[in-house]
């Protein structure tokens, strides 16, 4: 069996860090992703997603997203039953992250702390002094 969500959209609040009585970090944020049809003479429709974020997951949301930033993410679709206040049986549709990610610009992105610490090391440019020549091709595996 499969089941496997993979979105991006953009956040439609600030994620709220909250921890269970067990000391498990979790979030739930919305995020808005655009239809990928438009019928003729009508606007572009959008659906709301709920997403639940666990443990690091959760806290990497928690402190790099704010609202309308665009986000990425894959995980599973979850179901589960409640009775709301009313006493109305009622089914939520959630999908439970696994992999969160930066998308869109740099600008709206992230902080900038961030990017420095993840930031690839710079590289050197090479000259044809760097390189030596190998002459005794004996050792050589191929």
């Amino acid at each position: 069996m499969i089941n496997c969500v993979t979105l991006m959209g953009r956040l439609t609040a600030d994620p709220e860090l909250k921890t269970t009585t067990g000391g498990l970090s979790v979030t739930t944020f919305t995020i808005a992703v655009d239809r990928p049809y438009v019928r003729n003479g009508e606007e572009r429709q959008t659906d709301f997603i709920n997403i639940v974020a666990w443990r690091q997951s959760a806290e990497f949301v928690c402190r790099y997203f704010k609202k309308g930033q665009m986000i990425a993410l894959t995980g599973s679709l979850q179901t589960r039953n409640y009775e709301d206040k009313n006493g109305n049986k009622r089914t939520a549709y959630e999908v439970v992250a696994d992999r969160v990610s930066f998308c869109g610009s740099k600008a709206e992105s992230g902080s900038a702390s961030f990017r420095e610490e993840q930031a690839a090391p710079a590289l050197k440019t090479a000259s044809a002094s760097d390189f030596e020549e190998i002459t005794d091709d004996e050792d050589l595996p191929f």
